[in-house]
Order: C-alpha cells, then structure tokens, then sequence
C-alpha cells in the first residue's frame, strides 16, 4: 500500500477510536458504568482491580483498547507488513486520536462559553441578573 494511503487509512481510522473512547469515558449515555467504574478504580482492593477499572474513566487509556480492536476488524499495518506494522499502527492511531479528542475538547469549552455568555447576554436583555 503506498505510504500516502497508510497515512489517509491512518487519520481516517483514527476517527472511530476517537469517537468510541470519548464517547465512553465523557458522555452521558455511560455515566452510570463510568461512575462505577471510577468508584470501583479507587477502591478495589487489588491493583489490577483498580487498574482495570480505571481504563474505563481515561480517554487515553481505553483509545489503545479500542485501536486493538480497530486494528484486529481492519488489519490496518503501518510502514511494515510484519507484526511491526501492527505495533506502528497501534501507536500511531493512539497518538492520532488523542489529538481529535484533544482539539474536540477544546471545542466543547469554547461552545459552552459562547452559549454561557449568550445566556447571560439574553438574561441582560430581558431584564434579569
């Protein structure tokens, strides 16, 4: 596969791992498991119990689970046909994802700012504090 379409297949299968990892570890339709799951991390008694359960509260943590389970449905290999391409491709989307959830945080605080000052701007408007 030409390098140029490794690295389209790159920042496109990054998408999905993104997606699922922020969806998982952020919003509201798993804010029950996650609460658990963070309760749980902190107070298991074993560190391996802990540690289980906290990969389900960090974005980084779960986005290399997620990738291991994109690499396995696509076969996606980076650079190098052998095992090596998988280990590549494993860091590379990791690293490519956590870029989009960086910059789709970031979003998310600059639109709840302008909605807050909308807010509060309108609440002036109509007369209240």
């Amino acid at each position: 596969m030409p390098l140029s379409t490794q690295v389209a297949w790159l920042f496109l299968v990054a998408i999905p791992v993104a997606c699922i990892a922020w969806t998982v570890t952020h919003e509201e339709v798993f804010k029950e498991p996650r609460e658990y799951c963070l309760k749980q991390s902190t107070s298991r008694k074993t560190l391996l119990g802990r540690k289980f359960f906290y990969l389900f509260t960090c974005e980084y943590c779960f986005s290399h689970y997620v990738t291991v389970f994109i690499l396995i449905l696509t076969g996606y290999k980076f650079l190098m046909d052998d095992w090596r391409g998988y280990l590549l491709a494993g860091f590379a989307i990791v690293w490519v994802a956590n870029f989009y959830m960086s910059i789709f945080a970031l979003l998310k605080i600059d639109i709840k700012k302008e909605r807050l000052e909308a807010k509060k701007e309108e609440d002036q408007i109509n007369g209240k504090k």
